[in-house]
Order: structure tokens, then sequence, then C-alpha cells
């Protein structure tokens, strides 16, 4: 390997990082709206609509690919607390199960659960930039 190739890696790892880094930032901000959003819909006593079903997915794919770049950086990178791996996995699996325990509930409690959970998620990833 030549040095202009150890170079190239050595970049594509750095844009990857800074990629990641940017990612969940956006993430938190998502999120936090998404939480928000369904706070709001439960205040009003409504039930959760296609379009924050649809804000839901939206924000669990986004982790899903969060993910999947983490796990490309930690090859060349491990994260500075092992912790941040935790962080990341309880991330993409909050909205799914949260969806399988909400189920059965009245539409305005859906809601607010939904809302809560997605608060919580954005907590995550907090917590998940403070370990990296």
């Amino acid at each position: 390997m030549t040095a202009s190739q150890r170079s190239d890696s050595l970049s594509l790892v750095d844009v990857a990082l800074s990629l990641h880094g940017r990612i969940a930032l956006a993430i938190v901000l998502y999120l936090s709206a998404v939480g928000v959003w369904g706070l709001a819909l439960g205040v009003r006593g409504v039930g959760p609509t296609p379009n924050f079903i649809g804000a839901l997915v939206i924000a669990e794919i986004a982790a899903i690919v969060q993910g999947l770049l983490g796990l490309a950086v930690l090859v060349s990178r491990p994260p500075a607390q092992s912790v941040h791996i935790l962080y990341g996995f309880a991330l993409a699996v909050a909205l799914p199960m949260a969806a399988t325990l909400v189920r059965k509930r009245e539409p305005r409690a859906a809601s607010f659960a939904f809302g809560f959970i997605a608060l919580f998620a954005a907590g995550l990833a907090i917590r998940g930039i403070m370990t990296a």
C-alpha cells in the first residue's frame, strides 16, 4: 500500500465519521420535533395520523442507516466508550418496540406514547453523541 492510498483511506474514514456525527445531530432534532408532534396529537385527543406514522418510519430508517454507517466506521476507529454502541442499538429498537406495545391502546394514548418514545429516542441519540 502506498502512502497516497493510506491517506485516501484515512480521509474516507474522516468523511464517514463527520457524516456519522452530522446524521446524529439531525436525528436528535428530527426525533424531538416528532416527539412534540406526537404529544400535540395526544393533547388534541387525536390518534396517530398517517403522516405522523410516516415520520416515525423515517426516523427508524435514519436510525438504521446511522447504525450501518457506525458499523462501517467501527472497523477502523472504535468509539471512545463502548457504551456508544449500546445507545445506537437501543435507538434502533426503541421505535419498533414501542409500536408493538402501543398497538392496542386507545388512539389518544397511542399518540402520547409515541410522542414520549420519540423524545426518549432523542435522548438516546444525545447520549450516543456524548459517548462518541
